[in-house]
């Protein structure tokens, strides 16, 4: 059992043996190429919470209704390989309870241990870049490297919002896995997007990531390798209110909590939102 802080997201007062989802941060930015400091993210979304109303309209929801424990944030080790590992930990500990994973990062290399953890069948992420290096500056478990050990765990992968990588990463997503990019996105629609996706998975089980530079860094700023040209907050929510239905875990990574709050409130509100929406359709 790793050891945890002890700072809560709002309302996520439940007790452990009641709760029905625990979220969990994981402060770890020990791989960041471009700007350091997502490390503070988990605490930065947290405080966010507080800012947010309890009632949720689109699901005539109080999210006091809910049952949400939250761990705190996990002391991380420094190496990347043992974060993944004391994530893949407490992953198991919290399924094998029957409860819902809800992860903060801390930079993306944490979803690794998360996806090892479950094995869905499906893996499906929102993020500006396909993260599919082999090994990155040193290693295979750099933040650059994240849908590359995914696909070690699932084949059945979906991106949405990607426009950044190499040609070669391009080229192997668009033989292997369901890509759109933004620019798909903005000419087709997300709802045909979405559409397209949910015929593909059905009511398999998946894991849901949402990685913050999926959103344009021209409206969500506060991000380590941000790109412009992107989704919308609105976009990624529609993305959540899909598939939380289908998700046996969640997570939301590399917010920089260097701009003034607003990618920290849009993390805090999509969390809320895959709650939500998860908890509606097993109740």
């Amino acid at each position: 059992m790793q050891s945890f802080s002890n700072n809560l997201f709002a309302d996520a007062d439940s007790d452990y043996n009641t709760a029905d989802y625990v979220i969990f941060g994981v402060p770890f930015d020990g791989t960041t190429s471009f700007k350091a400091g997502t490390r503070d993210a988990p605490q930065a979304v947290r405080l966010a919470s507080y800012n947010i109303e309890t009632f949720l309209p689109f699901y005539n929801l109080e999210m006091t209704e809910i049952a949400v424990h939250d761990f705190g944030d996990m002391f991380c080790d420094c190496l990347p390989e043992n974060v993944a590992a004391q994530v893949e930990d407490t992953v198991k500990e919290i399924t094998g309870d029957s409860k819902i994973p809800v992860m903060l990062g801390g930079e993306h290399s944490v979803t690794i241990g998360a996806v090892r953890a479950v094995k869905p069948d499906w893996y499906v992420v929102c993020d500006a870049h396909l993260d599919l290096q082999d090994e990155y500056r040193g290693s295979d478990f750099n933040h650059d490297c994240v849908t590359a050990r995914v696909f070690e765990v699932t084949k059945n992968i979906v991106i949405i919002g990607a426009r950044s990588g190499c040609r070669e990463e391009f080229e192997f997503a668009r033989e292997n896995f369901h890509l759109y990019t933004a620019d798909d996105v903005k000419e087709r629609g997300i709802k045909a997007v979405l559409d397209e996706v949910g015929k593909l998975i059905c009511d398999a089980k998946l894991y849901l990531s949402i990685d913050a530079d999926a959103i344009d860094c021209c409206l969500t700023p506060g991000l380590g390798t941000p790109e412009p040209f992107g989704l919308t907050p609105s976009d990624v929510r529609d993305v959540i209110r899909k598939f939380a239905k289908n998700a046996v875990g969640f997570d939301y990574v590399e917010v920089l909590p260097n701009d003034s709050g607003q990618t920290a409130m849009a993390a805090a509100h999509l969390t809320r939102e895959f709650i939500a929406g998860s908890y509606v359709h097993r109740n």
